[in-house]
């Protein structure tokens, strides 16, 4: 539907979760836009079923267990994954809607509000403390060996593994990626995302750069993770810290962004000051609700638009509403412990 239509497109109905996820629009932010003089377009993934874009992975790694006979739909199985919360909320309403059982491991330092949410969908919810990831308590070493055990002991179960299964960026490259183009009718000169697995920003990638070879794909990081360094500079290398969840990686680059590192073009690193003003001008001006990360995006894509110059068309993506940290990134108290801003409202 265009901006000047009179009567929306009739939307078909979806069968179930699964035809739900996707098609998500392409919302105009207008401060950004003005302040650049560039068109930029955030994806708006909250309005996934599950509330994020990780519906997208989630259902894709499940579709593709499916199909190598992993999970067999109408019988019993398991889905266990070690996951930062929206991958495992959105496993968990797959598994749900196919009939599996889902295990999700999540470190205990995540927001109340994934954990409660984790909880109230029918999770079995594992929390560890947080661990390095070479330590075999970290949650994803913990999930795998979950997994290998209910295995040996002659359950069907499939260990998710988002940050290495290539089903994750796949998905994204056959829905997000497309569905970019279409909405722009390949106006775009421009993508910036963050990653935690890297699935998001090497599916889109592969297909944006398969269609226009000229798009600019720029990494966004937050302080604290490595993979900045890892594009500038071939070496992971962090610095700092950040309280965004579920993006940047530390000391190793995930499986599903190692092979895309040739259609990466740039990095931008963004403090956490310079995300929270944006969660917080969206809300305030323009009515939308986003996280940490999707803070992080925005941000980056008013960098890139800043460095092309105006006329030029940015995509970024709207990972998730803010509902899901609001014990963090709008709780006055947590914000002031860490030399936050804390927006006018909540002061």
């Amino acid at each position: 539907m265009t901006a000047d239509s009179q009567h929306p497109t009739l939307v078909p109905v979806v069968d179930g979760f699964a035809g739900a996820v996707g098609q998500t629009p392409l919302i105009r932010l207008r401060r950004a836009s003005e302040a650049t003089g560039c068109e930029i377009l955030g994806k708006a993934e909250f309005m996934n079923p599950g509330g994020s874009v990780k519906d997208r992975a989630a259902l894709g790694i499940i579709e593709d267990a499916e199909r190598r006979g992993q999970l067999v739909p109408g019988e019993p199985g398991t889905v266990v994954e070690g996951t930062a919360g929206n991958t495992g909320i959105g496993l968990t309403l797959v598994a749900n809607a196919r009939g599996y059982k889902s295990i999700i491991v999540v470190p205990e330092t995540q927001s109340r509000e994934k954990l409660d949410f984790l909880r109230m969908i029918g999770a079995d919810l594992r929390l560890v403390q947080p661990k390095p990831l070479r330590d075999p308590g970290h949650y994803v070493n913990t999930s795998r060996r979950i997994a290998e055990e209910m295995a040996a002991g002659g359950e069907r179960v499939v260990w998710a593994n988002q940050f290495g299964n290539l089903a994750n960026g796949e998905a994204h490259e056959k829905t997000t990626g497309p569905e970019i183009w279409d909405r722009t009718e390949g106006r775009v000169d421009a993508f910036t995302c963050s990653c935690g697995t890297g699935g998001t920003l090497a599916g889109v990638a592969r297909f944006l750069k398969g269609k226009k070879p000229g798009v600019r794909i720029v990494l966004a990081d937050p302080m604290g993770s490595g993979l900045y360094s890892w594009v500038k500079t071939g070496e992971v290398k962090a610095e700092g810290n950040s309280i965004t969840e579920g993006i940047g990686q530390a000391t190793a680059v995930p499986g599903n962004l190692e092979p895309a590192r040739g259609v990466i073009d740039d990095a931008v690193q963004v403090p956490d000051p310079e995300a929270l003003e944006q969660v917080f001008d969206l809300l305030q001006h323009e009515g939308l609700s986003i996280g940490g990360s999707a803070g992080i995006n925005v941000a980056a894509a008013i960098r890139v638009a800043r460095q092309m110059g105006p006329g030029h068309t940015v995509v970024t993506i709207l990972c998730d509403g803010g509902a899901r940290y609001q014990s963090k990134l709008f709780n006055p108290e947590f914000l002031r412990a860490r030399d936050l801003p804390v927006p006018s409202w909540l002061a």
